[in-house]
């Protein structure tokens, strides 16, 4: 199995570079199974918002894409789903990402307190205090 970096998902993605582009499409379908870091993930979503200026819908549409591969296994698969759903419920997709990697089981700490009312307001977790 083969694990994928960042820029192979962007070519793929965006296609702003074609001969890479084509080169990544030809080589994931060579492959008998790739696999992806959630931390892979991470960063793709900041590329694609920071980067290229894409909307936060057609970015969670991408992700949920990659997810939908039989041929792609996600680290910690179940975290992103989740984080996914509460990106879509108006969540940035970092803070989704670190509150379902942490599990139901454990209380979140932060001084953002945006962040703390989403949180508050989706009931997703109990919150430390600080």
């Amino acid at each position: 199995m083969t694990a994928l970096d960042t820029n192979v998902l962007v070519r793929i993605i965006t296609n702003d570079d074609r001969a890479q582009a084509n080169r990544a499409a030809t080589f994931l379908r060579e492959q008998e199974r790739v696999y992806i870091a959630k931390t892979v993930l991470l960063e793709l979503e900041w590329v694609l918002r920071s980067a290229y200026k894409i909307e936060p819908n057609a970015i969670i549409s991408a992700l949920r894409n990659i997810l939908a591969v039989i041929d792609v296994e996600i680290e910690d698969e179940a975290a992103v789903r989740q984080a996914l759903e509460w990106c879509e419920k108006g969540m940035d997709f970092a803070d989704s990402l670190h509150l379902a990697s942490a599990g139901p089981d454990r209380k979140f700490a932060t001084f953002d307190n945006a962040l703390r009312r989403k949180i508050r307001r989706l009931a997703i977790s109990e919150l430390a205090d600080l």
